[in-house]
């Protein structure tokens, strides 16, 4: 049986990660646990009943964590919040993934020159973004005979974009179609992530700035109530002089 001392167990805790079907509270089958505190304390092994009770005192849920241990280990953590963490930083990295579409060109044996231009351009700029093109070549009728046209067009669009893009599937017949996918170069698919990390950096930033905008205006609007407040309110009158004669007559 492994023995399970602090300086062994915080490791299992750190990073780790809850799967859906996670046991919780009166989920958790095993009779008796070795518990964790919310702070990462020791709290040795405990029947459930009294590991539960700790977790309800403490107002947290008891989550197993490793089931496969023996006994199983639990921890005493705010579930909901653990949860609501995990879907923030997910959501966080998903912000700088870079998601590489695929997007489709299609040319005829004919081309006219300044079309071919037109779409080798588009098809380069699309490369440069992180993204993958198909390259389609499509044969109506008879031109079918002629499939030499096709790869030779092809073999242009790999030219003139051999410095932004490498050929990931060679070209291949697929019924009255010929067709190759090329994808970005490993120099130009860093430089575009490095662009989408950096663009998220930069709307995150912006959104903290934002939301720190947001919440200065309210104390901002509330000294300038305050300030109306007073400009409206009435000015006492100053207490009238007493007249001469009465003055003269005290006297």
């Amino acid at each position: 049986m492994p023995v399970f001392r602090g300086e062994y167990l915080l490791p299992l805790l750190e990073g780790f990660h809850i799967a859906r079907d996670q046991r919780t509270n009166r989920r958790i089958r095993a009779r008796e646990v070795r518990v964790v505190g919310p702070e990462g304390e020791q709290l040795g092994v405990l029947p459930i009943e009294a590991a539960l009770e700790r977790a309800q005192s403490a107002g947290m849920d008891l989550v197993e964590v490793n089931p496969m241990a023996k006994p199983p280990v639990c921890k005493i953590m705010d579930y909901g919040k653990f949860k609501y963490e995990e879907k923030k930083r997910a959501s966080e990295a998903k912000k700088k993934q870079v998601v590489v579409h695929l997007k489709e060109i299609k040319l005829r044996p004919k081309t006219e020159e300044h079309d071919y231009e037109f779409k080798v351009r588009n098809v380069r700029r699309f490369l440069e973004e992180g993204n993958k093109a198909k390259v389609t070549i499509m044969f109506r009728g008879r031109e079918i005979t002629h499939k030499e046209l096709g790869s030779a067009i092809l073999d242009d669009v790999i030219k003139d974009l051999k410095d932004v893009a490498v050929v990931e599937q060679m070209p291949r017949m697929e019924g009255r179609q010929m067709f190759m996918i090329i994808a970005p170069n490993p120099k130009v698919a860093a430089r575009a992530r490095e662009l989408a990390r950096q663009q998220a950096a930069a709307a995150e930033k912006a959104e903290g700035k934002s939301e720190g905008g947001k919440k200065s205006e309210a104390p901002a609007a509330g000294g300038k109530a305050e300030d109306q407040a007073v400009a409206q309110a009435p000015v006492p009158a100053p207490a009238a002089a007493a007249p001469a004669s009465q003055s003269g007559g005290a006297k």
